[in-house]
Formats: structure tokens, C-alpha cells, sequence
């Protein structure tokens, strides 16, 4: 697997930041977050990916945590980004349904059993 060229990364990067896909520092990689409605949502999506994943051979750095999925997309036979993130970026942009993107990834974010801990 090669590494995205230069054409690549202009014709598909930016589409991928509109949708919430931004840079991680110090990587060639992709990291996105998403935020579900509850637990049970967050879990389908990551299996539903999961299904994705294995039909492209191809498999993301994830969380979860609760209703939290954070994933970096980076292909590591190249050590960088390839095709195989973005295609692997899109069917999941497709399967998150209505989930909240979260764009600031240096904030830390709150699940939701926490959010209803500190209401309590």
C-alpha cells in the first residue's frame, strides 16, 4: 500500500475535514469523534465498521466510551495515509447516522453517564 500523493490529499482531504475528519498532530493520520445519543448506538456503529473494516482488511485505531467513538485512520504498512483511509473514512462518515461530530479534539469530551452523574 503507498502513501496518498500529493493529488490525492488535495482532491480528498479537504471533503473529509468538511464532514469533521481533521489532521492528528505529529502523525500522517485521520482522527474523528463522534458523539451517540447512548450506548447501544455508539456499539452498532462500531459494529457495523467492524463488518466494513473486514471487508477492506483494513481496521481503525478506536475508542469507546459509552456513548464516545474517537478514531485515528492511518494505514501502517505505509506509516501514513492511503486510499484505504479514505474509502474506510467515508463508510464511516455513512454509518454514524445523526451522531454529534465533535471538532474540538483538544477539549476533553464528556460521556454521557458522566454528564448525568454531574446533574445527579
Amino acid at each position: 500500500m503507498k502513501r496518498l500523493d500529493e493529488g490525492e490529499r488535495l482532491a480528498n482531504l479537504p471533503g473529509l475535514g468538511e464532514t469533521g475528519w481533521a489532521a492528528v498532530p505529529n502523525r500522517d493520520a485521520l482522527r474523528k469523534i463522534w458523539k451517540f445519543r447512548g450506548f447501544s448506538e455508539a456499539w452498532g456503529f462500531m459494529s457495523r465498521v467492524a463488518l466494513a473494516a473486514e471487508k477492506l482488511n483494513h481496521h481503525p485505531e478506536w475508542s469507546n466510551r459509552f456513548n464516545i467513538v474517537d478514531v485515528t485512520l492511518i494505514t501502517h504498512d505505509c506509516d501514513g495515509l492511503s486510499m484505504l483511509d479514505i474509502d474506510l473514512a467515508r463508510r464511516m462518515d455513512r454509518l454514524a447516522d445523526a451522531a454529534e461530530v465533535m471538532r474540538d479534539h483538544g477539549e476533553p469530551i464528556s460521556c454521557l453517564c458522566q454528564e448525568r452523574a454531574r446533574r445527579a
